[in-house]
């Protein structure tokens, strides 16, 4: 996968979850390329990509890890989770026994990842509307008990990908900035470029303030 090299302002480190042929290396595979790759085989452990995107006039890097979802794979996969700030949790509308496993990998997620972790659902293949088995008011009903925030997706067809992480990395970003999320938390999963939040927090390079908590971030981004 690619590893983006454009600046920017903020790294946040996300996870796609779900169980197996969901479409979560497809839904990668979308994001970075804008392409759909037919021939994606099972992830055994985990996949890895960058992408930088715009999230409120600021440059936020995603860096993304696609965990394997078959059940073998499950306590390999378990290790990524530590310090995501964000994640993807998919299904399939067109099998219901995906459906049933999304409470397990929440629970998972909430509890091995970062305490203020970002989760939106996505049910992928939405363009097997025809042979759907979770209607879209069931996961939303889901979703809203359970504090996510909730798209129906298709990397075959690119709808709502984007905004997927988009909406996801958003949230994020706005909680750091109303106070409820501490970047500087060990294992946040969040990181500041050191030369972009310099400039953001101290242009003359002089508020030793800034350079502290600059240099918190750096050490604690090192174990997440």
């Amino acid at each position: 996968m690619s590893e983006s090299t454009e600046a920017y302002e903020y790294l946040f480190k996300f996870l796609i979850i779900g169980s197996a042929s969901t479409g979560k290396s497809c839904i990668l595979h979308q994001f970075l390329e804008n392409k759909f790759k037919e021939d994606i085989t099972h992830t055994i452990g985990a996949e890895f990509g960058s992408k930088v995107i715009n999230v409120n006039q600021k440059n936020v890097k995603l860096q993304i890890w696609d965990t394997a979802g078959q059940e073998r794979f499950r306590s390999v996969t378990r290790s990524y989770y530590r310090g995501a700030s964000g994640a993807l949790l998919v299904y399939d509308i067109a099998n219901r026994e995906s459906y049933n496993a999304v409470a397990n990998w929440l629970s998972d997620a909430r509890s091995l990842a970062s305490p203020n972790i970002v989760i939106i659902l996505c049910g992928n293949k939405k363009d097997l509307d025809e042979q759907r088995q979770v209607t879209f008011d069931e996961a939303n009903r889901f979703a809203e008990g359970n504090d996510l925030m909730f798209l129906e997706t298709s990397a075959k067809t690119n709808e709502n990908i984007t905004e997927s992480f988009l909406n996801c990395a958003q949230k994020i970003l706005n909680k750091i900035e109303s106070g409820s999320i501490d970047p500087y938390r060990m294992y946040s999963g969040i990181q500041f470029n050191r030369s972009q939040a310099a400039n953001r927090y101290n242009p003359n390079a002089n508020d030793s303030s800034a350079n502290e908590r600059l240099q918190k971030s750096t050490n604690n981004c090192a174990s997440c």
